[in-house]
């Protein structure tokens, strides 16, 4: 029977009883699908649910075949090697005891030969140096996740179960993962924000919380939908509207005639034109008339705005968010920052960084690339002051804000509304308010703590405080802003960024994120040591 997952009338909740989806019904076979959705809605959760980490609440996983599960990070602790990961060290040891010439003949008979060639085949396989001795602590954060991912591969499931595999590596890591996926001829099943990533994708399957739905192709095919579907949504609105305003129209016609008709009876009963038993009859069946006309024209009015509501969550739902900005003001040959031969590094070791000088100038957008350990975020904390040079001259000409992957900038038991007054003193409560609804922050919104933000919410609200002013700072500073958000998040920042006018200055191995946002330059930085 070939390999298969089939979900049936699947449900699950939260410990406290919180329903992340319900009634789920889907199939999977040798394909490549990507599960998308917003942060929270349950796609982590699917995942442990297919690979039997936990069971059901309702309805059936039905697995046919085996499946392999990676998670997001793999430890180091102790003396683990890559032999360890692969879970192969006493099957190497016993290689070798027959190489030497020191096996039983019932060993002999269960040696595995070609095993060294398999673990080297599964290492190149995600472009990773070493062998089965290196110790897992001599690798990067990036590395130890592609060794993981090759102690997966090793084990030729039928199915590979991917929980963001390309976050925190680097532009060689994730082409790695991206090249291994693209030749993968078994069934995966991956939860991504990664957008190239998701273009090596036969289908992908969007969850929310109202269902799952499958979409054939990759993420260009998905987003082409989306617009079809947002087109269609704009459509039944502006019909609805149109109806809305037609019901009206005839309501209030049907009333001007009844007013006319009985001003004309009233004035026949006045004059004695009319039997006092007839007027009376008219009167009665007008009345009931009117009553029965108000009924129907009610419902017609409540069934069109009913409509109205629901195209206009549809739209909201698919609509990208955009936003005003303030202009920065940013000349566009004022220098903003200058590095001038800038040695940085720690504790009196060698330096992480050596010999960088480079100017940003106007309204340039600049990222700052280079494999993991090459001291991107190093730089980032020369430039803000956090560390002090070794060598050089780091000098800041402007006002700048920094949005590291905490938000840090905020205090994080107060308010959103209480942060963006702090970060803009000048701002009465009407601006204030004005501000953050345009970053989709409205009414009582506004008041959450800010250590309730989900991700996604907790970088929208940075960019809110710091984008949302009267004068935004014309340098703003970001250290891998989209990791770990989820897709729609993502393009909340990218349309955030594109409306913000001042020189940008970020870190990101995201590189259809920074096409998004207009990078100018790349300053690459070379590999010398970890940070």
């Amino acid at each position: 029977m070939p390999a298969s997952i089939t979900l049936s009338n699947l449900s699950w909740s939260t410990p406290d009883g919180r329903n992340l989806f319900s009634n789920i019904d889907l199939s999977f076979s040798a394909e490549r699908v990507g599960l998308v959705g917003r942060n929270g809605v349950g796609k982590t959760t699917m995942l442990k649910l297919i690979g039997g980490h936990f069971q059901p609440l309702t309805g059936s996983v039905t697995v046919h075949g085996n499946v392999g599960m990676m998670r997001q990070s793999v430890q180091v602790d102790g003396d683990r090697t890559i032999a360890d990961l692969f879970g192969v060290t006493a099957d190497l040891a016993l290689l070798r005891k027959a190489i030497a010439g020191e096996a039983t003949v019932e060993e002999i008979g269960i040696v595995d030969w070609l095993i060294e060639e398999r673990i080297a085949s599964a290492l190149a396989g995600v472009s990773l140096d070493g062998g089965p001795e290196t110790y897992l602590s001599s690798l990067s954060g990036g590395q130890r996740t592609r060794a993981g991912l090759a102690a997966l591969v090793f084990r030729e499931p039928d199915f590979l179960l991917l929980d963001e595999p390309t976050n925190n590596l680097d532009r060689e890591g994730r082409a790695a993962v991206m090249d291994l996926l693209s030749r993968w001829k078994s069934g995966v099943i991956v939860v991504s924000h990664d957008r190239e990533l998701l273009e090596c994708m036969d289908a992908i399957i969007e969850l929310t919380t109202i269902g799952a739905r499958r979409y054939g192709g990759n993420w260009s095919r998905f987003q082409e939908r989306k617009q079809l579907e947002l087109a269609a949504a704009e459509h039944d609105l502006a019909d609805a509207e149109k109806m809305f305003d037609e019901i009206a129209r005839i309501a209030q016609v049907q009333v001007e005639r009844k007013a006319r008709k009985d001003g004309v009876g009233k004035r026949k009963a006045e004059r004695g034109d009319m039997p006092r038993i007839v007027a009376g009859g008219l009167k009665m069946q007008s009345e009931g008339t009117s009553g029965e006309n108000a009924r129907l024209a009610g419902r017609r009015k409540q069934e069109a705005s009913q409509a109205i509501a629901e195209a206009r969550q549809r739209i909201e739902i698919l609509q990208p968010f955009s936003a005003h900005v303030p202009s920065t003001g940013l000349p566009a040959n004022k220098v903003v920052l200058r590095l001038d031969h800038v040695d940085v590094g720690y504790d009196g070791g060698p330096p992480v960084l050596s010999d960088v000088s480079f100017d940003l100038v106007g309204p340039e957008r600049v990222a700052i690339s280079g494999a993991n350990g090459s001291g991107k975020t190093t730089l980032i904390r020369a430039i803000t002051g956090a560390i002090a040079p070794s060598e050089g001259r780091v000098s800041v000409f402007t006002d700048y804000a920094l949005l590291d992957q905490t938000v840090s900038l905020l205090d994080a038991g107060a308010t959103i509304r209480d942060n963006f007054r702090r970060l803009n003193p000048d701002a009465d409560e009407n601006s204030c308010r004005a501000a953050l609804a345009r970053f989709m922050f409205r009414a009582d919104a506004a008041l959450q703590l800010v250590s309730t933000l989900s991700g996604g919410q907790l970088l929208r609200a940075g960019l809110a405080c710091v984008l949302g002013g009267t004068r935004p700072p014309p340098l703003l500073i970001l250290d891998e802003p989209t990791n770990h958000l989820d897709l729609d998040s993502i393009a909340t920042v990218e349309r955030g960024l594109a409306a913000y006018d001042g020189a940008l200055l970020v870190i990101s191995h995201d590189e259809v994120f920074l096409n998004a946002i207009g990078i100018t330059r790349i300053l690459e930085l070379p590999t010398r040591a970890k940070v």
